[in-house]
């Protein structure tokens, strides 16, 4: 079940809603219920298009819960010994779950590859959300050891924590410290709700107005072939899909965020308009936040940050990026994608920034944009060798510079893209503040509706309706 469905509209998210504001918050009063009410309906939501996996993610929500209580207990018994031993066995539990579903049959592949034999593959189908779940508790089990956090005795709270159905399958990924008091202590009200409506509102219109028609030029490009590209219908695609991945991503955080608020949570934010950063090392304080918080706070900076020598600083920035790029699916085009940004920081760093500060603003975005466009080649192509030709083309290599293939391509879709380009940026954000409260109040009773029955519309007419993040 995706938010942009109309089992989830229609049918899903209003009955969850009638229950936990009838029966939760009206009738009892009683954050217990309001939360198995919550857990219930996350694993409805989770068991709708995964009904196996679900399994898999019970024994995990248990399996960490037991050993979490296990470590607590040894260390509160200062069993040193006893509590590094569970820790090391939960997080090997976590990512051996993690690594057999998701890159099985990358290894098999490869293995099979390097020694020229046919190995049969298992074909696992991934399980949605499972790269996300899985960081969410190993967070809890890392800060638990680190003595950061206190133990969580209620198993129902923990499984919701893990479960939680509006950043279950793609995010923002939410560390057990950031909603541990949330999980007992929280409050809704009208104007959180509203302002998690309208939130919600805005990132299904990103999604189903924005990200599903970009995608879709993007997706013809594709369809016609990596061999049969034109330098111009090459770039218009990569535009597209630069404009489409980052609606498709953020529209879901907005929608997730804006749930988590109806429901009383704060989520933290997980984009901050990455498309106006003027370096690539702002480009990822502003992409994705939370899973750049998470490899910063859990490999990064036990591995010695940027507290340490070059070369060994160096070598921190390569595995924490090599980790990331895997982390995004088991292919070595992602692979390349995680390194290639840390190469890129690694000469901002240490080669790159001096000069690139004598740059004006204008130019230094323009390069950063470049250098993300290219990055999103390697991410989004099917295989590395079509990556690398994809590149060659956009580099202007044995393919024609223009056709009437691009030329349609543009001229059908430029004012598509000169929205999207828009949106992608905090001008609309600004414009709000010359209205005052009041008058973007009334505004938004207008716009929000309007924008729900469009998607709606939408939702209904188009057949294209991918998630990006469902495979990672």
């Amino acid at each position: 079940m995706v938010f942009s469905s109309a089992t989830f509209l229609i049918i899903f998210l209003p009955v969850t809603m009638i229950l936990y504001y009838l029966v939760g918050v009206l009738i009892t009063k009683n954050i217990a219920v309001k939360n198995l009410i919550l857990l219930i309906a996350s694993l409805i939501f989770y068991a709708w298009g995964e009904p196996v996996y679900i399994i898999l993610m019970l024994i995990s929500i248990f399996f960490n819960y037991i050993i979490g209580r296990d470590i607590s207990l040894a260390k509160e018994n200062e069993e040193n010994k006893r509590s590094k031993t569970l820790f090391i066995c939960a997080v090997t539990f976590n990512l051996c779950v993690l690594g057999f579903f998701k890159y099985a049959d990358f290894v098999v592949e490869n293995i099979g590859g390097l020694f020229g034999a046919e190995l049969k593959m298992l074909n696992l189908p991934l399980p949605i959300g499972i790269s996300f779940y899985t960081f969410q508790i190993m967070s809890y089990i890392i800060d638990l050891y680190n003595g950061k956090i206190k133990v969580q005795k209620n198993l129902f709270d923990f499984a919701l924590y893990v479960s939680l159905f509006p950043q279950l399958i793609a995010g923002p990924i939410v560390k057990y410290k950031d909603i541990d008091d949330q999980l007992k202590n929280r409050k809704e009200s009208l104007l959180k709700y509203s302002l998690g409506l309208n939130r919600f509102i805005i990132g299904l219109s990103k999604k189903l107005l924005l990200a599903n028609t970009l995608g879709s030029v993007y997706s013809s490009v594709q369809e016609a072939g990596t061999n049969n590209l034109s330098f111009l219908a090459a770039w218009v695609g990569i535009i597209c899909y630069t404009l489409q991945i980052y609606f498709d991503f953020s529209g879901y955080s907005d929608m997730a965020i804006g749930l988590g608020s109806m429901f009383g949570f704060k989520f933290n934010e997980n984009f901050n308009y990455p498309y106006i950063a003027s370096s690539v090392t702002d480009f990822w304080r502003r992409w994705h936040i939370s899973l750049s918080s998470w490899f910063r706070d859990y490999v990064y900076i036990p591995l010695g940050g940027n507290r340490c020598k070059i070369p060994r600083h160096i070598f921190n920035l390569l595995v924490v990026w090599f980790l990331t790029g895997l982390w995004h699916g088991a292919a070595w085009n992602f692979i390349f994608w995680g390194l290639y940004y840390g190469v890129l920081l690694i000469l901002e760093k240490y080669v790159l920034g001096k000069i690139l500060e004598k740059i004006p603003r204008g130019a230094r975005w323009f390069l950063t944009i470049i250098c993300v466009m290219l990055g999103w080649v390697l991410f989004s192509a099917p295989t590395l060798s079509d990556a690398l030709i994809y590149l060659k083309t956009m580099a202007g290599f044995g393919a024609s510079f223009i056709d009437k293939n691009g030329i349609y391509l543009l001229s059908t879709n430029f004012v598509l893209i000169l929205i999207g380009g828009f949106c992608a940026t905090p001008i609309y954000k600004k414009l709000t503040n010359i209205f005052d409260e009041y008058k973007l109040s009334k505004i938004r009773i207008v716009a929000a509706p309007l924008l729900l029955i469009i998607c709606i519309i939408f939702m209904i007419s188009e057949t294209y309706n991918p998630f990006l993040y469902f495979r990672f």
